[in-house]
């Protein structure tokens, strides 16, 4: 095996450096082989060698599955630099989007019961809702979980992912704005969190039951992966949970200002998940519902949510993507079939894999998304091509490294010079902070406060908080609700301000 190790300068905390030697694989919680094979070691070695060269990932976990038994789930690195807290099997990691998978399985038990019907009009099942008749007259829950439905509703995703700022009566009540889209006609596939939120927030109206409790029933319960949960407080309370980080002025990951909250975590993106319990998700994918030897979910329920019922042409890096099911992309690396699903939010980066032919599956979990949480995807694709015995591993495997290594640079000389240049600009607003200052509403988007600190302008929307820089524009102020996601406020007098597209009128001063 290689030395990939790199001796440039170091972006870590001190501790961490010490620490990513520390995480040591440890027995699956798929039935593990009397003996691991050969390639779990070099997997092993290859991560640490990777965390150490590439430095702003603070922690990682592993799981790799190869039939019905996990060859290697492990943790490296640490949870949070400001604590030095060490990463293992049983840390808890944010898994955002690669939550899609789970919610659409629970959706799916429930219609084999007859619960609930995946390709009859949502109004057969759902009964009378705030949703425009001519949608819920025509539009499937097959529809809605595999990104064709066509339908557009700004103020559900926004509230159930970002500000937190919703109760069930108000999202149901938000079912109402839903239109079709005017750029992405019914069955063209495009990704969004939209389908999965009006899914659940119809799910809920039906049944009384939060999306979390229904996958935790359904899903979570039978397989027995009892530290992934919906409820970030629960999993803080059932263990470590690795905070999300991004890039501070210095290049050295931080934490997040944006941190997920129990009212943040939705059913397009809200699971906390461990290599242990990921290693036994990645056996029943394989296994179609069958775990530990014993059939979990009804034979052929599983393997229905890998079969593409939306169609797309798109590479996300080395992938190739022909398709979606039912949470799930479909395509290939390389010349294998890969069924995958990837997330990141703020800080957070999942890659959940498997190779139905080889039976073998991947899923690993980072800290840090925004500056190289491509490495998430580069620790899968070596464990591919380790078990294929790609003859040119090392060779190629370095270079990658090499390739990450310089993007991250990029990112880090980008990402000073437009803070430099931000800092530079003039102050845009005409008026003294403390007249704009006020809380202002949008019916369907919610509340924004404007708020003076230390002399600063600060925008708050729900759980988010940014300081304000200096607009480009007269009467406008740059924000970072979500890091690195500049987004440019615009106030119209002191009775308005524009976010968006979305605009807010002034209701207390």
């Amino acid at each position: 095996m290689t030395d990939l190790a790199h001796p440039s300068r170091r972006h870590v905390v001190g501790a961490l450096a010490a620490l990513l030697s520390s995480g040591a694989p440890v027995a699956g919680s798929a039935a593990s082989p009397a003996k691991p094979p050969a390639e779990a070691g070099d997997i092993d070695a290859f991560v640490r060698a990777a965390l150490a060269r590439i430095e702003t990932v603070p922690g990682l976990s592993l799981a790799v599955v190869k039939g019905d038994a996990a060859v290697l789930v492990a943790g490296y690195g640490v949870a949070d630099v400001r604590t030095g807290t060490r990463v293992d099997a049983d840390t808890g990691f944010y898994i955002a989007s690669a939550t899609k998978a789970f919610t659409a399985l629970a959706l799916a038990r429930m219609a084999g019961r007859g619960e609930l019907g995946l390709d009859t009009p949502v109004a057969a099942w759902a009964g009378a809702s705030p949703l425009p008749a001519d949608i819920g007259g025509s539009i499937t829950l097959t529809d809605l979980l595999s990104h064709r439905s066509g339908l557009e509703n700004a103020p559900i995703p926004y509230r159930a992912a970002y500000t937190g700022q919703h109760d069930p009566a108000l999202m149901r009540a938000l079912l109402a704005p839903t239109v079709r889209s005017p750029t992405t006609p019914y069955g063209t596939f495009r990704y969004t969190n939209t389908g999965y939120n009006l899914a659940t927030t119809l799910t809920e109206g039906r049944f009384g039951r939060d999306w979390r409790a229904l996958v935790q029933r359904e899903v979570l319960a039978p397989a027995g992966m009892r530290r992934t949960t919906g409820w970030i407080s629960k999993a803080r309370r059932q263990g470590v949970v690795a905070t999300s980080h991004v890039p501070a002025d210095d290049g050295r990951p931080t934490p997040s200002p944006l941190q997920k909250v129990d009212a943040t975590m939705q059913s397009a993106g809200g699971l906390v998940s461990t290599a242990r319990d990921m290693a036994r998700w990645l056996e029943l994918q394989l296994n179609d519902g069958r775990l530990d030897g014993r059939r979990v979910f009804p034979a052929g329920l599983v393997a229905s949510t890998h079969r593409a019922v939306a169609t797309q042409q798109t590479v996300f890096g080395p992938y190739a993507r022909d398709g979606y099911g039912l949470g799930w992309q479909t395509g290939r690396y390389g010349d294998e079939v890969l069924i995958h699903h990837f997330g990141n939010f703020a800080g957070a980066r999942a890659h959940v894999s498997f190779m139905p032919a080889r039976g073998l599956g991947v899923a690993v979990m980072a800290n840090e998304d925004l500056m190289a949480g491509e490495l998430v995807d580069l620790v899968a694709n070596y464990a591919y091509d380790r078990f294929a015995g790609r003859p040119d591993l090392a060779a190629h495997y370095d270079a990658e490294l090499a390739a990450l290594a310089a993007r991250r640079d990029k990112r880090q000389a980008g990402l000073a010079k437009s803070r430099a240049e931000r800092a530079a600009r003039p102050w845009s607003l005409a008026r003294p902070t403390g007249d704009y200052v006020g809380t202002y509403e949008n019916p369907d988007m919610g509340r924004i406060e404007i708020c003076e600190v230390d002399g600063r302008m600060t925008a708050r929307a729900g759980v988010m908080s940014a300081t304000a820089e200096a607009g480009s524009a007269p009467e406008s102020v740059r924000i970072e609700l979500v890091p690195l996601q500049g987004q440019i406020l615009r106030f119209d007098g002191v009775e308005r301000l524009v976010l968006d597209g979305q605009t807010y009128g002034r209701v207390l001063r």
